[in-house]
């Protein structure tokens, strides 16, 4: 696959370990890495970021194929993931670095993610929380923490089992 090819959606959902385990077996995600977006300090560690004073929050980085998958679709998958009107909590975690967001680095991008951002509206009880916004900056997470559920299968997850079963056969029929 060449690289110009594929595209970049950065995508915080809580606890970045099940997030990133969920996302990458969708159909079309290339690779995922997982860190820290949209902070105030420079190369931040997990430990510092648990303090709740750097402002970053636990994200995804996910490359796709769009000739595979949409970001629409992905967006889609995505808020199945979540609970879209907790604010800085996703299942037990709390604290700022779980807050949602949807981070992009691509202007074009932004009228999809608007458009998915109104019709998840339309469904939700409660004024949606997740954060839309520019990525400002990244930090990859140290190494352990990457592809943590694969290391580590009966380690520590947000998301229920079922949900990875249901991103490995869900199929953008719109592609």
């Amino acid at each position: 696959m060449e690289k110009e090819n594929l595209k970049d959606i950065y995508l915080a959902g809580g606890c970045f370990w099940g997030t990133e385990h969920y996302l990458k077996q969708i159909d079309g995600v290339v690779d995922t890495e997982v860190g820290f977006a949209n902070g105030r300090t420079e190369n931040p560690t997990y430990k510092e970021v648990c303090t709740d004073k750097t402002g970053f929050a636990e994200t995804v980085h996910v490359t796709y194929d769009p000739a595979k998958v949409s970001l629409k679709f992905l967006l889609e998958m995505y808020f199945k993931a979540i609970d879209p009107t907790s604010i800085n909590r996703q299942g037990h975690d709390t604290g700022t670095q779980y807050r949602t967001g949807v981070y992009y680095t691509d202007k074009d991008d932004e009228k999809i993610i608007n458009e998915v951002f109104a019709e998840e509206q339309k469904h939700i009880n409660g004024k949606i929380a997740v954060e839309n916004q520019p990525l400002k900056n990244f930090y990859k997470a140290e190494d352990y923490h990457q592809d943590y559920l694969d290391k580590n299968p009966d380690g520590y997850c947000h998301l229920p089992q079922s949900l990875f079963e249901f991103a490995r056969k869900a199929k953008d029929t719109k592609k």
